[in-house]
């Protein structure tokens, strides 16, 4: 038999005579459209907005195809997105975000900006964006770098002495209407991708580099499918906004300084419009220091006012449309902030299954399910709903001590039907008797984050204003002695507690509760099982 070697010698020029035809007719594809045929120079230097967008248009003429970035920087604006078209960023190729406001799209006209930040209302003044579109896709394996994106709206004129104080919320969060007043002198572009009312979209591969306001904003866009993006961005990772038919899987996004994968329904599209039929799956978020998560270094050395980074995976703040028929799945946090559900401005959040997630060193609440009242929208609409949400197998390391978990809503109206099941949160611990009396305020219209009550009277779970509560194999526990209760539930109905185990110190009760109904706790350690039907006051 001929040696191995011997054939594989054979084998190899045989191979290239096959491969070569392929690549060259590849190369030669009439419906590939490599933008320095169209005059880019990858260089990192030389404007190449109108040769990309040169290259879309050609390809848009031919009935659609793709346009190629070979490997190289390709300074660049506003490039425009057509229908039947692919971006595909070859191994290598950077698109560099130009620091010229002239070589931007301004930002359109919205009559109804006024009811959310200056960011979400305006789509055009973008580094890649595309409107109306249908079967387009950004592929490959390069990189979008949003060096020259601003991460808000530029220098801006004063706020309206008139402004609101309860815009902002809680003291030391956003000022009144600080997002969403035009800029007062030219910028360049704050979004790296902006699609609004397109749909059969697919981003897939790519990385993004500091992607302004938002890496990825998409508005009102159906049939949504983002796959192994990687985004290490200074401020949103996505922010998927009343679109449906959306699957978010295989990603990893690190924003310290803002959300990471985030749902929200404005009212930037002029109407009310649901996120529905959802699925984020098989992702991580975090909020290591800017650009060390893509160079693989990991650091946690920046400073950051209020809870430090932020990196979640949240629905709302904006949630005129509202929020159904969401799954989010085997999904990591790591240094940064918890899930966040929240309805505030009159809409619906129903139907979400969480399942199979880990955290750890998470710096305000694990879990925050949050029904209020900013209501930042047309008059005329009710207060929304939250309900029927489950949150199963969670494990928690190393929380901050000062929030707990949160599920609240508001007077009159209720959260409901909330089910929690196999839970482990281990927090930091060391809350104070003072901390134990706190009696936080409703804060109805406040800007809905953790920190809106201030630090809370239990360590554990602060409920407020829901009906129909189960916690099912629910573990919590605290790294040092803690002198608040591990629950405390204050106007609270139909609730259900089963195998608990809460670690409380000498003399600290497991429970407290005020003007409860319908309360058992059955099969839990240290603790008796209690069936109450109605009680004011009680704490054990």
């Amino acid at each position: 038999m001929q040696p191995l070697k011997n054939r594989s010698s054979y084998l190899l020029p045989a191979l290239l005579l096959l491969v070569a035809p392929v690549l060259a007719a590849a190369a030669d594809n009439p419906r590939s459209f490599d933008v320095t045929r169209y005059g880019a120079v990858p260089d990192g230097v030389t404007l190449a907005t109108k040769a990309i967008n040169a290259a879309i248009d050609a390809a848009a003429a031919a009935g659609g195809g793709t346009v190629y970035f070979p490997a190289g920087t390709f300074l660049s604006g506003s490039i425009h997105l057509k229908s039947n078209i692919a971006l595909f960023l070859d191994q290598g190729s950077t698109i560099l975000a130009s620091s010229q406001p002239a070589d931007y799209d301004k930002a359109e006209p919205n009559e109804w900006d006024k009811f959310q930040d200056f960011g979400h209302s305006h789509f055009h003044n973008s580094l890649i964006w595309g409107e109306n579109l249908e079967n387009i896709a950004i592929l490959g394996n390069g990189r979008i770098w949003g060096k020259g994106l601003i991460r808000n709206t530029g220098p801006r004129p004063p706020a309206p002495a008139n402004a609101s104080p309860a815009a902002s919320g809680q003291p030391g969060g956003p000022p009144p209407n600080a997002e969403q007043q035009p800029p007062a002198v030219p910028v360049p572009g704050n979004k790296a991708i902006s699609l609004k009312l397109c749909h059969n979209v697919t981003i897939k591969d790519v990385s993004i580099l500091k992607g302004g306001w938002f890496a990825i904003l998409a508005t009102g866009v159906d049939n949504l499918t983002i796959d192994n993006v990687k985004i290490d961005t200074n401020r949103d990772g996505m922010d998927i906004i009343s679109c449906r038919n959306v699957r978010v899987s295989n990603c990893s996004v690190n924003s310290p300084f803002d959300d990471g994968i985030c749902l929200k329904s404005d009212y930037s599209l002029g109407f009310p419009r649901a996120v529905e039929n959802v699925t984020i799956t098989n992702s991580q978020v975090s909020g290591y220091d800017v650009g060390t998560f893509l160079d693989g270094t990991f650091q946690r050395k920046a400073t950051y006012r209020n809870d430090g980074p932020t990196g979640r995976v949240k629905l709302g703040t904006e949630s005129n449309g509202g929020f159904k028929n969401i799954t989010i799945s085997n999904v990591v946090f790591d240094y940064c902030r918890g899930l966040a559900l929240e309805t505030v401005d009159g809409a619906m959040l129903e139907d979400v299954v969480i399942s199979n997630v880990t955290m750890r060193d998470i710096q305000n609440a694990p879990i925050f399910l949050r029904l209020g009242a900013r209501m930042r929208g047309p008059e005329g609409f009710p207060v929304g709903v939250l309900r029927r949400v489950s949150i199963s197998d969670v494990v928690v390391y190393n929380a901050d001590p000062r929030y707990g978990s949160i599920i609240a809503g508001i007077p009159g109206h209720d959260i409901q039907d909330i089910r929690l099941n196999n839970i482990r949160i281990y927090y930091q611990g060391g809350g104070t008797r003072e901390q134990a009396a706190l009696q936080p305020k409703e804060m109805e219209k406040a800007y809905p984050e953790p920190r809106m009550f201030g630090e809370l009277p239990s360590y554990g779970f602060f409920v407020r204003h829901v009906n129909g509560l189960e916690m099912n194999d629910v573990q919590i526990s605290v790294m040092k002695d803690d002198l608040r209760p591990a629950f405390l539930l204050d106007n609270v109905k139909d609730a259900d507690f089963r195998n608990l185990k809460a670690q409380h110190a000498p003399d600290v009760p497991t429970f407290v509760l005020t003007n409860v109904t319908d309360f058992e706790v059955h099969q839990s350690r240290g603790i008796p099982d209690t069936v109450l039907k109605s009680v004011d006051k009680k704490s054990f």
